[in-house]
């Protein structure tokens, strides 16, 4: 008979998680298998419950900042971290690609741009079981996916760097924040802060945040760690000639935000010549149309960025290890989940909720 798990089950758009069994991939010697401590709530869990972006694969687990302690280990783990049982290790947002030689994501090292990407849960494994993620007592995947957690990094702390972490930290790496470079992060919640963090910790000549109001100002302004790091703050909502007074000052700008209504021809202005506009935020909605002269002007470049592979992850984490990033984070009891997920949704969280099994929760 299959081994199964326990976990936080959602069975429909508009239902509560039902705590319940499910049951995992097949154990591959190519997997290892965690006993999880800690989740954080992400963003897509929210939009993977009510099936925001797409019809969910009900019944569903949610999760994929996992952190927990690995319990078994197959043989054919290609095991260059060298994990071992009782090592602490985390789960991010992907937890399969084909590894082939022959994709050209894979062998670039790009595995999240693998077209048979498999994403940590509401995902489908090649043979067809499902993958749950960490809203649960244990996870299941490929080992190519797991990672060491070093030991300067609490578990609460590192579980939202698994997926909103490395999800501001890749294209900053790819578009070259640090020195030498201005940058700014549109949107202060669970994915900007990080930005914030992150930005200052490579070293960029200025860290700038944007947001429609001021009432985050003060957490954003001031060195680490008791503040964010920025050095300006930018309120669209309060200087109606924002886009004026800061025109041609950043180089790159990460956004977090989404929304038809939001300014996007604004932030555009705000960029320097072949200045680089990367959107993280994924909204339900379509962005706002863009004018062609908004590009052409300067040569600014419009992309996007999807969480990070396993190599960003890695740089990531050691960066947070040394610079001492830390995002700010309220733990809650696993069995809380549904508050937590409400308090989410309604923008309660400072900046990141993390579930936590088997202890009291309080606010770090």
């Amino acid at each position: 008979m299959p081994d199964t798990f326990t976990g936080w089950v959602a069975h429909g758009p508009k239902s509560p998680l039902t705590y319940g069994a499910f049951t995992p991939k097949p154990f591959e010697e190519t997997d290892i298998e965690v006993q999880i401590t800690h989740c954080g709530i992400c963003g897509s869990d929210i939009h993977t419950i009510r099936s925001g972006w797409a019809p969910a694969d009900y019944p569903c687990v949610v999760g994929h900042e996992i952190i927990g302690t690995a319990t078994r280990i197959g043989r054919a783990v290609n095991n260059k971290q060298n994990i071992q049982p009782g090592d602490r290790v985390g789960i991010g947002a992907q937890c399969s690609s084909c590894l082939r030689p022959d994709c050209e994501a894979c062998a670039d090292g790009e595995e999240s741009y693998c077209p048979k990407m498999v994403g940590t849960y509401n995902s489908r494994f090649p043979d067809g079981s499902k993958a749950y993620g960490g809203y649960a007592n244990r996870w299941r995947g490929p080992g190519h996916f797991v990672f060491r957690i070093p030991e300067q990094l609490s578990s609460a702390e590192a579980a939202p760097l698994l997926c909103g972490g490395v999800t501001v930290f890749a294209p900053l790496r790819r578009f070259g924040a640090g020195p030498g470079k201005r940058v700014g992060i549109v949107g202060i919640g669970g994915l900007g802060h990080m930005g914030l963090l992150f930005a200052r910790a490579l070293g960029s000549d200025a860290v700038v945040a944007i947001s429609r109001s001021s009432s985050k100002k003060s957490d954003a302004i001031g060195p680490l760690p008791n503040k964010l790091g920025a050095d300006a703050f930018i309120a669209t909502g309060e200087d109606k000639n924002w886009a004026k007074t800061h025109a041609r000052s950043l180089d790159i700008i990460i956004c977090t935000v989404s929304g038809e209504n939001m300014p996007l021809s604004g932030y555009l202005r705000l960029l320097k010549r072949n200045g680089v506009f990367v959107q993280v935020g994924a909204p339900e909605e379509p962005l706002p149309p863009l004018r062609a002269f908004s590009l052409i002007q300067k040569g600014v470049k419009v992309t996007g960025s999807s969480i990070g592979s396993p190599e960003d992850i890695r740089q990531m984490l050691n960066l947070a290890a040394e610079k001492g990033v830390r995002p700010w984070v309220q733990t809650r009891p696993m069995e809380e989940v549904n508050l937590a997920l409400q308090e989410m949704h309604e923008g309660k969280a400072r900046y990141r909720f993390v579930l936590e099994n088997g202890a009291k929760a309080g606010k770090l």
